[in-house]
């Protein structure tokens, strides 16, 4: 459904001294989600999650500019094209309530993406899954609570008839049972033909619902591996970073990883991870690793077995 090939995006700006300054925040990135499939992308805050999902979705500032390849059933993504599928064959599930129109009741929001058959019907029937009453279709964003504002989100979305989800940080601010729901209907989703992308930071939900894990770190992939993988101590993961992720769950050894993810300006000349990786060589700090196929999962790293 959706193939990613050394993407990388970079921002053009002006520094203190009226100076051109090139800041590429992610590189070199590969990536495929496909129909009945749903892929998790984890990452730190800063890892390139939301500027993936809006490169895909063609709504990067304009001061971005894209190099690589994105396609989408088969054929390139190119700017018209993702004009005219935007919101009907991909759609968004965002990160931010501030996506909701404070001007237009909210029930108005959701009918407005339906594509196909009864906006009223389709909305309720939205409603009624994520336990929302149908007066609150009355009701202005500014009327909802943060749980309630991200359950619409969430509607607007799935009455579209898309194909494709991508789902940024969908969960935070509902509630346990709120949560359960969400990412159920993401599976159903997947179960229905689509293709779901949800990103993420929290790990363990991703892992009740996804069927592969892609991993971010400092604007790229570092790892992809199957939901399986992430078990006991986590020696079916390949990456040194992954491993230390799920090491550091609190459910898991909740052992702390040494130092920082680097920024998109200061990025080592090698492997990303090189700089807190306990297992680095020489090499891994001159040379950065292209991704690899290794026991049914891509890693980027020059050491792992």
């Amino acid at each position: 459904m959706l193939e990613i090939s050394k993407l990388s995006i970079r921002f053009n700006r002006l520094d203190r001294r009226l100076r051109q300054v090139h800041t590429e925040t992610i590189h070199n990135l590969h990536l495929s989600v496909a129909a009945y499939e749903i892929l998790a992308v984890v990452g730190s805050s800063g890892s390139g999650k939301s500027l993936l999902a809006h490169a895909i979705l063609g709504i990067l500032p304009n001061n971005a500019q894209v190099s690589g390849t994105i396609q989408f059933k088969g054929e390139e993504l190119t700017p018209d094209r993702q004009r005219r599928i935007r919101g009907k064959e991909i759609a968004l599930i965002p990160q931010s309530v501030q996506y909701l129109d404070p001007l237009i009741r909210v029930g108005e929001q959701v009918e407005q993406s339906v594509r196909q058959g009864d906006p009223v019907a389709l909305r309720r029937k939205a409603f009624n899954k994520y336990n929302l009453a149908d007066y609150v279709a009355k009701w202005f964003p500014f009327q909802l609570s943060g749980g309630m504002a991200r359950k619409i989100l969430v509607s607007t979305a799935t009455v579209s008839g898309a194909r494709l989800f991508i789902a940024d940080e969908p969960t935070p601010g509902l509630d346990t049972f709120a949560m359960t729901e969400t990412l159920n209907r993401f599976r159903q989703l997947a179960e229905d033909g689509c293709a779901m992308m949800l990103i993420t930071h929290d790990i363990e939900a991703a892992l009740t619902v996804a069927d592969r894990i892609a991993v971010l770190y400092a604007g790229t992939v570092v790892e992809i591996a199957q939901r399986s993988d992430f078990t006991e101590n986590g020696e079916r993961l390949r990456h040194p970073y992954t491993k230390a992720l799920w090491k550091a769950l609190p459910g898991q050894q909740f052992v702390a990883i040494p130092g920082s993810q680097p920024l998109p300006d200061a990025l080592p000349k090698g492997c990303v991870f090189a700089p807190r990786c306990s297992s680095a060589t020489i090499e891994c700090e001159e040379s950065s690793p292209e991704p690899r196929t290794l026991r049914n999962g891509e890693v980027r790293c020059l050491h792992a077995t």
